[in-house]
């Protein structure tokens, strides 16, 4: 059974599904969705690393997680965790990640898919000369999010 519950974070609503005990999707939206059965042990969980993300002192996040995809999405997915807190990857950087240089259109569709935005950080994935392409979150959440983590990062380093 599904189970569904709206975070309110400062960049908008984050509509945030589970199934058996595991996050399947968290998208940003721009209407609240009626939360229903959500687990109360799985709730308070996300609902306080998503706090300490946003208060900018949680760096990477401790949550189970069951993206549904092709298993070359879930490759993909799996990489951009990788990915450090507050640092940039572009996608031809993913592609070599996963061994094929050759990858870069696929690893941009498998990003525009990733159904766990923020938990799964495709916000840190750039064009080829660190420019901001693409977001299903709007381009200015992706540079929000980018600068939050940049400004909180805990070497304090500005990669801008």
């Amino acid at each position: 059974m599904k189970e569904r519950f709206t975070y309110f974070s400062p960049i908008g609503p984050l509509c945030i599904e589970a199934e058996d005990g595991k996050i399947s999707s968290l998208q940003f939206s721009d209407r609240e969705l009626t939360s229903e059965n959500f687990d109360p042990k799985l709730l308070t969980s996300v609902t306080e690393q998503l706090n300490d993300y946003f208060a900018g002192y949680r760096f990477e996040f401790d949550l189970p997680i069951q993206p549904s995809g092709t298993d070359f999405q879930k490759k993909v997915w799996n990489e951009l965790l990788n990915i450090p807190y507050g640092q940039l990857a572009t996608y031809g950087k993913v592609a070599q990640m996963l061994g094929d240089k050759n990858l870069v259109r696929a690893v941009g569709g498998a990003n525009s898919k990733n159904p766990i935005a923020i938990i799964i950080p495709c916000h840190r994935v750039v064009g080829a000369k660190n420019n901001l392409i693409g977001y299903a979150g709007g381009l200015w959440r992706k540079k929000w999010l980018l600068q939050h983590e940049i400004t909180n990062k805990p070497d304090e380093a500005n990669l801008w």
